[in-house]
């Protein structure tokens, strides 16, 4: 078979490997992953890996967005584009809302590595970016999660944010009772002893928790800066990347201490960020790190106990292609996917 390498040393076969959502499932661990994603955005602090911002394309004619976001990295030695389609309409037809794609191409000849489907990996990155971002910013001695939103998301954060903080309690609030009481069904068996509560408003989330994660695709914001406490950490990961959507209003974005995944992706695509900008609480000058430059050591992350951080999470294609090139050379390992010869 014909192969070339990558610069970690494994070889690509010539065939390109096709993945399902459930081929994809359970491939990898929590550890490994949150791994990948901190050495991905340590490899953009040090200019061997390439985010730029993702171009979203939209039609006067219709309501769907579809947004790609395109990657390059040399550890991996490939580059990436995932695509994502934003389709409101489809909650009528009772489909996901949200549907993504993603391909892995070789950097050195330009071959189709792998196309997978991007549940899976977004949910597992989206979680894990988090805990990269929690074990470089928050307090050491944090204890208590919060969660605003109790879906899967809110579920593999407890897994992810376990791994990288010796968690006891977790407090989550959902606009349904029923999404809550189902969180805490799924989530007690797998994490015998921890204490899981549920809680009537977001604001007594705020209030109990040392790290607080916003969870849900909101539109307008819910969560206010009145509401945060001196030590805290904030991971904002629900607001899909849209200009005119944010969880934090303006006046908790003027409070913490900001740290971004991408800046070129924050000042394009966060809407947390920029309207905060608009409505002036925000200089669009201010001093906001990239996570990977404090990972690397080039920018200061929690300065003390009583720093309220707040981690602006957009999301990137930099995760996927890192966490996609986990999987797909577990999937080899293991003989799951189909292999496709694109080039017969």
């Amino acid at each position: 078979m014909d192969t070339h390498k990558t610069t970690d040393s494994q070889p690509f076969p010539r065939t390109t490997l096709v993945l399902s959502r459930t081929q994809c499932e359970g491939l990898v661990t929590q550890a490994e992953v949150i791994a990948a994603v901190e050495a991905a955005h340590a490899d953009m602090s040090n200019g061997t890996a390439a985010q730029p911002a993702a171009t979203a394309m939209k039609l006067p004619s219709g309501s769907a967005t579809f947004l790609a976001m395109p990657s390059l990295a040399d550890r991996q030695g490939l580059a990436a584009v995932k695509l994502l389609a934003d389709i409101p309409d489809n909650a009528a037809r009772k489909l996901p809302t949200q549907r993504s794609v993603a391909l892995l191409v070789s950097q050195e000849t330009g071959a189709p590595v792998a196309i997978f489907h991007g549940q899976i990996p977004t949910r597992i990155r989206t979680a894990s970016a988090s805990a990269v971002a929690t074990k470089h910013l928050s307090r050491a001695d944090s204890r208590v999660l919060g969660l605003i939103g109790a879906g899967a998301l809110a579920i593999e954060h407890v897994r992810a944010i376990r791994e990288v903080r010796a968690i006891e309690r977790v407090v989550v609030w959902s606009r349904s009772a029923a999404t809550v009481a189902s969180f805490i069904e799924q989530v007690g068996p797998q994490f015998p002893g921890l204490v899981l509560e549920g809680a009537a408003t977001p604001q007594e989330v705020f209030a109990q928790a040392d790290i607080v994660c916003t969870l849900t695709p909101s539109r307008d914001a819910y969560v206010e800066g009145a509401w945060f406490r001196p030590g805290q950490h904030i991971n904002a990961v629900g607001a899909p990347p849209r200009p005119d959507h944010r969880e934090i209003d303006s006046a908790g974005m003027a409070k913490a201490r900001v740290f971004l995944d991408s800046t070129a992706m924050a000042m394009h695509d966060s809407g947390d960020l920029l309207l905060a900008i608009a409505e002036g609480a925000v200089s669009k000058d201010r001093l906001m790190p990239e996570i990977g430059d404090v990972i690397t050591g080039k920018a200061a992350g929690r300065n003390s106990d009583e720093d309220i951080t707040l981690f602006n999470s957009t999301g990137l294609g930099i995760q996927d292609l890192a966490i996609g090139r986990l999987i797909v050379a577990r999937a080899r390992e293991k003989g799951v996917g189909t292999e496709i010869d694109l080039a017969a």
